[in-house]
This record gives structure tokens, C-alpha cells and sequence, in this order.
């Protein structure tokens, strides 16, 4: 008797494991709370700074933008939280931010052993070297022995390892945490070389009292896919942000953009339009939302071509492999069907 009882239980928690999994807390709090809290960098231009009012931009933060006005039909219920390279997983983990939007490397440990999940690649990037001008460096493979300032818990700080050993150089790490700190040690000439994403590194070069007189050297030494990451668990609020970045690429696919999607919505026949802008389908329902909430987002930040212009286009980084991948580039939606 006592087997069959315990089989009826496990029969039971068998049926009830799939909506108990789809189940989370984060959706829930943010609704109650009336705001998306979004970790962000302390400041890395083009892709989270605060202006001399105190006002976030950016590539990450415009995502954080489109998944508020998604979700909750706003784009400035959101909370920015500022994090540095120490303690970003730490603050998605607590619970202190709903969503981690802020340069971080999708890779295979930080997806399966943080108890975090990427959304998906918001930025195609690789990591870099910059240099004095006057130091008539040409190529990394001329930095032997070379101080090299880096921040620490990154995939860089690997990176920057696995390429000496690799080339049987050696360097000297000057580890510092904040940015800021890293740029001020770069610039004062506390170390020879700064190493970062090569996006980082250009947003860097601008803050240069003369950008003229620092340079990026030619080789991309690892692979830096960016992108948002959300706790586990909560597989439906998930779902929200993986489709609102997939949504914000597609919709550059098809031209569906912030001037023209209200158009679109009324006039449009095409049937991948139709479905972006919610004329057609009903894939708001599936996500639990309605079905403007792509259109919301898209008239609060603009499609990926969009953002990408008004946020990386500043700091002089071409589309490159972050092209559409109709134009050669990397960026490829799964489809909004």
C-alpha cells in the first residue's frame, strides 16, 4: 500500500514538475514592484554611461528600455543598478537586479554554473589590445614583457593568459576592478597596454585628453558574444526577454522600425510584418502578454539598426560582424511565428 501511495505522489509531482518549473518570482516582483531593476556598467560609452544630468544610455540600456515597455508597458519603469566585474553575478543571484544588461560574455560556465541563463547575443565583439601611438607598436605579438592593465574576474584576464602562454610571452598584470580606475592607470601610464573588448577599447580611446594619440592594435584574440542574462527558473519572464531581443533584430530584417511601425501595423499585408507588429497571430498570448508588446518596445528604443546607430554608431564601430546577416554579418532572428 505504502508503494502504491508513493507512486501515486511521484506520478503526481511528475505532473504538476513542468508548471512548477515554468513558475518564478522575478515576473511576479517586478509587476508588483512596477519597475524592471537592470544591472548595468558604471560606465562604458555606447553601451551604459550616465549623462551630466544622470540620465542611463546606451546599447544595454535601451534593451532594458524595450523589455520594460514589453512587460509593463513603460520604458522608463526601470531601476538602473550600476555593477562592476566583482559583483554583477552576485547582484543577479541576490535578487538586487532583475536582469544583468551589461557587456558580459556568454560562455559555457557563467550559462550552466551561475544559476543564470543568456538571453541571447545583443553584440558581437572580441577582445583587443591598445597601445601609445609613440610606442610604435604594430601587432601584439610585440608586447613581450609588456605591463598590461586589466580588470579582474573577466573572461579578458583568462584571455589575456591563454594568449602569452600561447605565444610563449610573458607581461606583467596590472589588476584593477573599477573601470574608470583602469582608464586613469592606462592613460597616467601606469602600465603599457590596456586590454578589453575592442568595444570597450574604443569608447575608452575617446576619453583620451587626444584620441589621436593611442591606437588599437589589429588582432581580435578571443570571442566575445554579449548578451543579457536573466536568473533560473523563472522560464516565462525568460521567454519575455529572449523574444524582445530576438523581436528588436528581426525587426530590422523587415524595416519595421520606431517611425514606422504604427503604419505598418495598420497597413501592412506582408505576413512576417503582420506578425511583428501583432496585426496577426497571437504570440503575445503564448509570452503572456498582448500583442502590442513588441510595437511597444519598438516605438520606445528603435529596432536593433536603430539603437545600434544612436548607441555604438558615436564611438566609430562599423556594423562589421554585428550586420544583419542578410548583409554578411551575424545577427539572425529566430522567427517571430
Amino acid at each position: 500500500m505504502m508503494r502504491i501511495r508513493l507512486a501515486a505522489v511521484l506520478a503526481a509531482a511528475a505532473l504538476l514538475a513542468p508548471s512548477l518549473a515554468w513558475a518564478g518570482t522575478t515576473l511576479d516582483s517586478i509587476k508588483q514592484r512596477g519597475a524592471l531593476r537592470c544591472g548595468v556598467n558604471t560606465g562604458l560609452l555606447g553601451f551604459s554611461a550616465p549623462d551630466a544630468q544622470g540620465k542611463w544610455h546606451g546599447l544595454d540600456v535601451d534593451f532594458c528600455r524595450a523589455v520594460a515597455a514589453a512587460l509593463l508597458g513603460d520604458p522608463n519603469k526601470v531601476q538602473f543598478v550600476p555593477t562592476n566585474t566583482q559583483n554583477r553575478f552576485t547582484a543577479l543571484q541576490s535578487g538586487e537586479v532583475d536582469i544583468l544588461s551589461r557587456n558580459t560574455t556568454w560562455t559555457a560556465s557563467r550559462d550552466s554554473t551561475l544559476g543564470a541563463v543568456f538571453a541571447g547575443t545583443i553584440f558581437y565583439d572580441g577582445q583587443g589590445f591598445m597601445v601609445k601611438k609613440s610606442a610604435n607598436v604594430k601587432s601584439a605579438t610585440q608586447l613581450n614583457g609588456a605591463t598590461i592593465c586589466v580588470q579582474p574576474g573577466t573572461t579578458t584576464e583568462l584571455n589575456l593568459s591563454d594568449y602569452f602562454r600561447t605565444k610563449k610571452m610573458n607581461f606583467r598584470p596590472v589588476v584593477v576592478n573599477e573601470l574608470q580606475q583602469v582608464e586613469q592607470a592606462f592613460f597616467s601610464g601606469r602600465c603599457d597596454v590596456f586590454t578589453t573588448d575592442i568595444s570597450g577599447l574604443a569608447a575608452t580611446r575617446l576619453k583620451a585628453p587626444n584620441k589621436d594619440d593611442y591606437v588599437i592594435l589589429p588582432e581580435a584574440i578571443s570571442k566575445e558574444p554579449l548578451g543579457p542574462l536573466v536568473r533560473r527558473g523563472d522560464w516565462e519572464y525568460f521567454t519575455i526577454v529572449k523574444w524582445v531581443l530576438a523581436g528588436l533584430i528581426e525587426a530590422e530584417e523587415y524595416g519595421v522600425t520606431s517611425a514606422n511601425v504604427d503604419k505598418l501595423k495598420a497597413e501592412s499585408k506582408d505576413p512576417p510584418i503582420q506578425r511583428l507588429v501583432g496585426a496577426s497571430g497571437d504570440i503575445g498570448k503564448g509570452l503572456g502578454l498582448d500583442n502590442d508588446w513588441l510595437v511597444r518596445a519598438l516605438k520606445a528604443v528603435g529596432n536593433y539598426g536603430e539603437m545600434y546607430q544612436r548607441n555604438i554608431g558615436p564611438i566609430g564601430i562599423a556594423r562589421g560582424i554585428n550586420a544583419q546577416w542578410r548583409d554578411g554579418g551575424l545577427m539572425y532572428a529566430p522567427p517571430i511565428r
